[in-house]
This record gives C-alpha cells, sequence and structure tokens, in this order.
C-alpha cells in the first residue's frame, strides 16, 4: 500500500468514526482520541505557545467533536480535515480571550465580581493607583461597561448586543475600539 492509499484509508477511518460518533459511540471518539490526540496537542502548541492552553484546545476540541460530530458532511470535506479545523477555531478563541487578559498587569488587579455587581462598581474595585482603572475611566460609560463585561462575564458580543439593547455591529465596534485605546494608555 502506498502512502497516498493509507491516506485515503486514515480518512475513511475518521470519517466512519465521526459517523460512530454522531449515533453516541464512545469508542469511536475514544479512537479519533487515540489516533489524532498527540498531533492535534503538536498543532495547538504551535498557535498557543503554551503547553498548558494547548491541552485545554485539544480538549474543548474532542467535546466540540463529540457534541457536532452529527453535522459533519463528508461531501464537504475530510473527516481528518474538519476535527482540525474545530481545534485551531478553538486555539484562536484560546488566543483571542488570552490577549484581553494580558492588559491586565496583575490578574488579582481585577477582583471576582460579586452577584449583582454592575461595570462601575467592578472597576471601582480596582485598585485606585492601578494603570488599569485609570485607563478604564478614560473610556465612555457605556463603552467600559461593554468591555469590562465582556472579560468578567467572558460575554460574546452577541451575549452582550442582548445584554446591552444596542447592535451587534456597535458592540463589536465599541469592544475593539476600547481594546485599542486601553493597549494605547497601557503601552
Amino acid at each position: 500500500m502506498d502512502a497516498g492509499t493509507d491516506h485515503d484509508a486514515e480518512g475513511v477511518e475518521t470519517e466512519v468514526l465521526l459517523a460512530g460518533c454522531a449515533a453516541g459511540d464512545r469508542s469511536a471518539l475514544a479512537r479519533i482520541y487515540a489516533a489524532e490526540a498527540g498531533r492535534m496537542l503538536g498543532v495547538a502548541e504551535r498557535i498557543l505557545k503554551r503547553r498548558a492552553l494547548a491541552e485545554e484546545a485539544v480538549q474543548d476540541a474532542f467535546v466540540q467533536i463529540w457534541r457536532r460530530a452529527d453535522s459533519f458532511d463528508p461531501r464537504l470535506g475530510r473527516g481528518r480535515s474538519w476535527i482540525y479545523a474545530i481545534l485551531r477555531n478553538r486555539a484562536l478563541n484560546i488566543l483571542r480571550s488570552e490577549a484581553r487578559t494580558d492588559l491586565v498587569e496583575e490578574p488579582d488587579d481585577l477582583e471576582r465580581p460579586s452577584e449583582g455587581d454592575d461595570p462601575e462598581t467592578m472597576v471601582l474595585k480596582l485598585s485606585e493607583a492601578s494603570a488599569l482603572r485609570r485607563c478604564l475611566e478614560r473610556l465612555d460609560t457605556r463603552r467600559r461597561a461593554a468591555l469590562v463585561l465582556a472579560y468578567t462575564e467572558g460575554l460574546s458580543h452577541g451575549e452582550l448586543a442582548g445584554r446591552l439593547g444596542m447592535p451587534l455591529g456597535t458592540v463589536k465596534s465599541w469592544i475593539r475600539r476600547s481594546l485599542s485605546t486601553l493597549k494605547e494608555c497601557l503601552g
């Protein structure tokens, strides 16, 4: 069997295993894990540069593979490509969320929000000497609220738009501009 045929056999096997996952066969997921987890960890480490984050990305990817196996369509591409696309997307999402946490000088700089804390209360919990607090206070109140909610509660743009009663495009623009302003201020 030549290398091309072996690669095709792996692809067909992955597609069969994905069909098994879609049918609820946990052993199919375990076989995909056994075959791909090592390579997936290497790919995730190249993207994320940190092993702990790479392991998180691989674990999250396998959860998504299990949950979404029924959405895989072999007419649209290979099973392995689909799996690695899920991994790549998860790793990039982790990178984006890590970029948000890089804005905080000290992890304890921003206390965990208490139940019922509004964004302004959260900003006030920051030390008065904190560069982050000074920079946040320069932002418009509504933009600051959107950014603080996104960071402290992990809300997506869509969730923020719904919570604030604002159009999605506006919220995306606010977050992008506010992060840019904070980076400049903290730089």
